[in-house]
């Protein structure tokens, strides 16, 4: 089996001006980066100025973000809930490839008014036809109690624990998953 670390990309899954992700994954990524059982990177969607699924312009963006989510062994989703889900912005991108994503764990950092719970669990079904295998414990971060005003991260200590334990089970399922890949 191959002795090389594993790469883990944090995915920011909102585009949004003014948005919170790059603060919730720039703070996972420096949890994670203390572990040292993975190489962690930032891959934020808006920095890939994808285009609409179906659209014919935007091939080399399409073409740029593939070969990205190919290079990697698993994820970290990092998700805002909107309107009870996910974004548009991440569920595009998500649907913009489909065999880089086959056989690769992920777990999900949401936050919302409830967490973001609601937008997890939609993606959980998105994952499932991808053939992205996420992990049970998914950290949950409230807008009312982990970000001032609605807009910086603060983040409650307790959060810490839950997102070792989430990133150890990506980090052992990427393992095991890279045999089928």
């Amino acid at each position: 089996m191959d002795n090389q670390k594993l790469k883990i990309g944090i995915i920011l899954g909102s585009t949004r001006p003014n948005r919170v992700s790059p603060q919730v994954g720039d703070w996972v990524k420096g949890i994670a980066d203390k572990r040292g059982d993975a190489d962690y990177e930032i891959v934020d969607i808006a920095k890939f100025n994808l285009p609409f699924l179906g659209d014919p312009n935007g091939m080399e963006q399409v073409t740029n973000w593939s070969k990205k989510l190919a290079n990697l062994d698993g994820f970290v989703f990092i998700v805002a809930e909107y309107n009870h889900s996910i974004t548009g912005a991440l569920k595009n991108a998500l649907d913009l490839a489909r065999d880089e994503w086959n056989n690769k764990a992920a777990g999900i950092v949401s936050y919302g008014s409830t967490g973001g719970a609601r937008a997890a669990e939609h993606l959980r079904g998105i994952c499932g036809e991808l053939m992205i295998a996420d992990v049970r414990v998914h950290p949950t971060l409230n807008l009312f109690t982990d970000f001032e005003n609605y807009s910086v991260f603060k983040p409650a200590a307790l959060h810490v624990d839950n997102i070792n334990a989430m990133l150890s089970q990506v980090v052992s399922w990427s393992k095991a998953l890279k045999s089928l890949r």
